[in-house]
């Protein structure tokens, strides 16, 4: 094995594996209720800040636990709470507003979400260290 690949990216077993991804989708929640708030307080900086700490969560959780996994799980989290999030109370009240920033919040996110799972520089099992015809 060379030294630049990284078998299970510091994650230990099953056990640890497992609470990995479920902290990654509490965070992925929480990230959402943070940036459903922070994105119509702070226009448009505040949108810019909500869809970087998505983006950030979903790039970390493939870092973290070297996998695709990484990033849908938090993106799983984040989706399940901006879902949560849009739908409106009985007195008639949600927290996202009918603005452009919403939107360009939602798409945001998923897009970023599928970036980092699809970007990532991921380990490739038994290849060969070096690129070829060097």
């Amino acid at each position: 094995m060379s030294a630049g690949t990284r078998p299970n990216a510091g994650v230990g077993g099953g056990v640890a594996r497992i609470a990995l991804h479920l902290l990654l989708v509490v965070l992925g929640a929480v990230v959402a209720a943070a940036g459903a708030l922070v994105q119509a307080a702070w226009f448009p900086g505040g949108l810019v800040l909500a869809l970087a700490g998505a983006a950030g969560l979903f790039y970390t959780g493939t870092q973290l636990t070297g996998g695709r996994g990484g990033a849908g799980a938090p993106a799983a989290g984040w989706l399940v709470a901006v879902i949560l999030l849009t739908t409106s109370r009985p007195e008639g009240d949600f927290v996202f507003g009918a603005g452009i920033g919403s939107y360009v919040f939602l798409l945001g996110g998923m897009v970023a979400a599928v970036i980092c799972a699809t970007v990532g520089q991921f380990a490739q099992p038994g290849g060969p260290a070096a690129r070829l015809g060097e």
